[in-house]
């Protein structure tokens, strides 16, 4: 069952003129005992597709795991859903983003219970629920990119999430995902990339197979750009040729 509070955080400081400024943050808090109530149990018991397709009209969910990649979320203009979080987290690591999401359901549970999420370690002890944005089209993401990594067909999730946080060291401009490539804004890769996702501009060259590779080049020729692949070939030209 659940049990519904309301917190009121009351921030209290003083102006240059020493007139006395008050706000209060309105959190609403939800103390569940069982993660497959409805509400919580998007974070538990939906699969990616299943998230991927919730909200279809809007273009589905994703959860994002950990304080770190929940603020690049935001920063990102990703609209939250619920955030779901052991209580100690509401007034610690939490607090800053609870407070940039007023009034947007936080979930809280027992250790115990929130242990039966399979990964919760790694999450840090703090998940929200995102709405989706509508796909990015590449073909504008091509015209402000001056560089960008083209992702074939990468079906695991760790390794698109660590290119993402590899892209963004680098600075590269933006990433291309094939059709068969898995997606960028599933827990795994978001976790991997440590919210590098939300950071790098990305988007899908194609929409099936049959898009990739014959007439994907043939796109990015007509947009103007010379497309590079690596491999370990005796010929192969250095990063540092000015051809490059």
């Amino acid at each position: 069952m659940s049990k519904f509070s309301l917190v009121f955080i009351l921030e209290l400081y003083y102006s240059e003129k020493s007139f006395l400024i008050q706000y209060t943050i309105v959190i609403m808090i939800i103390h569940i005992s069982n993660l497959n109530e409805k509400g919580p149990d998007i974070f538990a018991n939906l699969t990616e597709r299943e998230l991927r397709y919730a909200y279809e009209k809007k273009g589905g969910i994703f959860i994002a795991e950990s304080p770190k990649v929940i603020t690049r979320a935001l920063d990102a203009g990703y609209e939250p859903i619920s955030f779901l979080m052991e209580e100690k987290h509401i007034t610690g690591d939490a607090k800053e983003i609870i407070a940039r999401c007023s009034q947007i359901p936080v979930y809280t549970a027992e250790r115990n219970v929130l242990e039966q999420l399979t990964g919760y370690k790694l999450t840090r002890g703090v998940l929200g629920a995102f709405k989706r944005k509508e796909d990015f089209d590449y073909k504008t993401i091509c015209q402000r990119a001056h560089r960008f990594a083209v992702l074939e067909n990468i079906a695991d999730a760790t390794n698109v999430g660590a290119i993402f946080r590899s892209a963004a060291a680098l600075g590269i401009d933006a990433v291309l995902l094939t059709p068969e490539c898995a997606d960028p804004l599933c827990r795994r890769c978001l976790r991997v990339s440590m919210g590098n996702v939300f950071q790098v501009d990305w988007a899908r060259i194609g929409e099936k197979d049959s898009d990739w590779p014959e007439k994907g080049m043939e796109e990015l020729k007509n947009l103007g750009f010379k497309t590079l692949s690596m491999a370990l070939r005796n010929n192969s030209v250095d990063i540092d040729d000015p051809v490059l």
